[in-house]
């Protein structure tokens, strides 16, 4: 099996990947596309992913792009235990999860934390849009909180892709003052505790 990921340590769309592979055991390869140098606009990604985004995913001569897509895939091909929660209930819990975040968390966790860490890569410091961000941010999580309930982790009592997306966002506004705004929200606090605990968050910490 050749099976080989695309984008750099940093990108947290990256570790989400990067997280389910070191859950199913999976051996892969990855080559370094770095988002904030600027490559995944060279010719030689675009002609990966051409809106130039990572990561990307060849498995056995197959490409898949976009994290959802490439999670869905990689969860049912790959051995291991199953990421996808075994009943409608949870996977819909999962899928809006993953929805919430993707629609509304992303870009709100990035003004935040690249505010702090990354202020080049969104366009400098705006005061106004890391306020907003931080705004937007809890309420993001809160609802991911809410859907979560009294379970261990998003969607169940075991961890799926929701899980995956969100802990690496959260990582980057861990290092930044302003993780106490953004983790006030009731339930985080444990699910971040189990979540930072998990072998496959330790084993992508961005070096």
């Amino acid at each position: 099996m050749s099976l080989t990921l695309y984008g750099f340590d940093g990108s947290t769309y990256v570790r989400t990947v990067k997280m389910l592979l070191v859950e199913k055991g999976a051996d892969f390869d990855q080559v370094q596309v770095n988002v904030i140098k600027g490559e995944p606009h060279l010719p030689e990604h675009l002609a990966r992913h051409p809106f130039g985004k990572v990561p990307v995913v060849d498995h056995d001569g197959f490409r898949v792009l976009e994290t959802a897509a490439i999670m869905a895939y990689l969860d049912e091909v790959l051995p291991g235990p199953s990421l996808t929660p075994d009943n409608a209930h949870d996977r819909a819990r999962n899928h809006m999860a993953m929805g919430l975040y993707d629609s509304y968390g992303y870009g709100a966790l990035v003004s935040v934390f690249g505010f702090h860490l990354f202020p080049d890569f969104i366009g400098g410091q705006n005061e106004d849009s890391r306020r907003k961000g931080i705004d937007n941010s809890k309420r993001v999580i809160r609802e991911l909180m809410k859907i979560k309930g009294d379970d261990p982790f998003i969607a169940g009592l075991a961890p799926s892709f929701s899980d995956f997306y969100l802990a690496p966002a959260c990582a980057y506004i861990a290092m930044t003052p302003d993780a106490a705004l953004v983790f006030a929200v009731d339930g985080f606090a444990e699910w971040w505790k189990r979540l930072q605990a998990l072998p496959s968050f330790q084993a992508t910490i961005p070096q």
